[in-house]
Formats: C-alpha cells, structure tokens, sequence
C-alpha cells in the first residue's frame, strides 16, 4: 500500500483525540499528519505514531497542501464551512458532525452494512450517529433474512456523547457540584432528552435515528420510532431495540446469524445469566448483542439488547474504517 496524508479537523475534542488513537492502530501507513482545530486550541501538541505535532488552525487555506483525506469531528457548523472547501482540493472529508448525513449527494455509510457506498462519494463521506451506528451493525443482517417492518428504539446513551461538558456534568454532580450543560442534573438520573426538541414532540437525536436507520438500510418502507435517554454512564451506549419482521424467523438462526455478522458479538445466555453491558463495548470497536428473543405480542417480533462504545465505534472508528474501506478499493491511486 502507498503512503497518505492524513488531516484530522477538530485534533483536541473527545472524539478528535480518539481518532488519533484508533488511527495510530490502524495499518495505515500515514506520510504526513496535519492535526487541525479552532484558533482556541491551536498551537496544543498531539502525539501520533511516536511523534509530537503542533496543532494548526482550521481555515479557509488548511487544505491548499496535498492532503488525500481528512476525518472532521469540529461541529456541524465548522464541517458546512471547511468541508466543501477541502473536497474542492480534491480531499475526502468522513465527518462526524450531523451536517452532510440526509444530504442526497452525501453517502452515510457503516462499513459493515453498505461499504460501496464510500465509493459514490463526491469528495464527502458522513459518519452516522453513534446511535444508529451500533444498530445498524446488528439490524442489517437481521433485515437481509427477515425484512425488518417496524422498529422501536429506546436508548441509553452515556455522557461521552455530549462531550467534555457532558462528562464534566456528570463528574461534578457526582461529587455534589452544580450541572452546567445539561438542563436537569444527569448525576443519579435519566434524561429522556438528547439533544433539542422539535415540533412534533421528538428530540433531534430520535429523528436522526429514524431518518438514518432508512438511508443506511436502504428501505424507506420501515416503520422508525425512538426514544433516546442520556443516562449517567461515562462512556458507551445501550440500546433496546424491538422488531417485527415481515418474514418468519427462528430465535436460534437470529442468534447465529448475528455470530457470524461482520463486527457483531453475542453474548446470550440467562442461565449464567449472560449479556452485554457498556463495560463489554468499553475500549472495543466491536457492537455486543444480547438478550435476543421472541416478542409474542405480535406475529414476528423480536427483542434485543446492544451495547457500543460510542466514542470508539460510535464516532472515530466508524470514520477510521471508512478510511481502510477506500485504500482497500485502491481510491485514492496509490496501490504498490
């Protein structure tokens, strides 16, 4: 394989800091390294790969020099901005924000589930939500064998997800302190509330759930709803996800299916009893899938359980694996 130049917008973050570790482990055989971020934290170092690097400032001439790729985690706003500027310099942008991700032109992709996707890009690529991701690995083999008709999600997603304000509420209010971010104390509680609300009742995040969930899977007919919860968990997201098939299905062939699903671990048996917690996904790239069962209140549904490490597989791995999908299709050229 050749070598690359990789940039990474939004270096110092919570998910930008873990893009660089998840890259650092990949077999990406890296040329130069521009890590980028807001005039705030330019001028901080980062470590990749052994080597200390000085944090540039994004702007409108970050991407005058050859750079093959870039991974962006600043901010929807930051990505509307700076996005069309590098692709425009012939560098493809995988960007985590919530910016590109319903665009017509943009592929959302989850490499386990529709990888070609990547390659009709038009310079970029959205990463999902950290929600959908981790269903979407699960669901799509269960939708290939049965044509899933209907899904309801609820979810319990950790403070991680809101970044370092998120995390520091939840460290705070442990110790007695004041919440500054969230709108009701998260410590000790659930908040059936992520992100802002809209006018029909639903948060951003349940609608992101919906609308992803029929772009990646390809399939506009599937009934979504959601119901998405910030719990006082630091890192990892659980989800319980009810289904109805189309099709009849058998609990032990779902269960295999699952096994053998790219990037899928089961862990199923109530008679240790055995199932997955975030503390299983915690520092993996992996989604766990457990208590998987029959819903016998209607013809073909099913019940399960799936845990994610939102930061990892959620965010900077997603985007880290998009990247290996491209080389490994020879996109950029540069195949020995």
């Amino acid at each position: 394989m050749g070598k690359y130049n990789v940039a990474i917008a939004g270096a110092t973050g919570v998910v930008g800091q873990k893009m660089i570790e998840v890259l650092e482990e990949s077999n990406i055989a890296v040329d130069n390294f521009y890590p980028m971020a807001s005039s705030r934290s330019a001028g901080k170092k980062v470590t990749f790969r052994g080597k200390e690097y000085t944090v540039e400032e994004l702007n409108e001439h970050s991407f005058d020099k050859d750079i093959d790729f870039a991974l962006f985690s600043a901010g929807g706003g930051t990505s509307k901005k700076f996005a069309p500027i590098a692709a425009k310099n012939n560098v493809v942008v995988i960007d985590n924000s919530s910016q590109w991700r319903m665009d017509d032109e943009v592929p959302l992709v989850v490499p386990e589930v529709n990888p070609k996707d990547a390659l009709k890009t038009k310079g970029i690529i959205a990463n999902p939500n950290c929600s959908t991701i981790q269903a979407m690995v699960v669901l799509k083999p269960l939708h290939d064998a049965y044509k899933i008709k209907r899904v309801i999600y609820s979810t319990y997603q950790a403070v991680a997800g809101s970044g370092i304000k998120g995390i520091k509420d939840l460290e705070e209010g442990v110790k007695g302190g004041k919440n500054e971010f969230y709108p009701v104390q998260i410590a000790y509680n659930c908040l059936p509330h992520i992100d802002d609300f809209t006018e029909n009742g639903y948060t951003k995040e349940e609608l992101k759930m919906v609308n992803e969930t029929h772009k990646i899977l390809g399939d506009y007919d599937i009934k979504v709803t959601a119901t998405t919860v910030r719990v006082p968990v630091f890192v990892g997201h659980s989800e319980s996800i009810n289904l109805e098939f189309e099709k009849p299905f058998d609990v032990d062939e779902a269960r295999e299916l699952l096994k053998n699903a790219p990037g899928v671990i089961v862990k199923d048996d109530i008679s240790v009893p055995e199932y997955p917690t975030v503390l299983d996904a915690a520092g993996n790239d992996e989604v766990y899938v457990g208590r998987i069962r029959r819903d016998f209140s209607v013809k073909s549904g099913m019940n399960l359980w799936c845990v994610g490490d939102n930061i990892r597989k959620g965010a900077a791995s997603n985007t880290v694996q998009i990247a290996e999908y491209l080389i490994k299709e020879n996109f950029f050229g540069k195949e020995n």
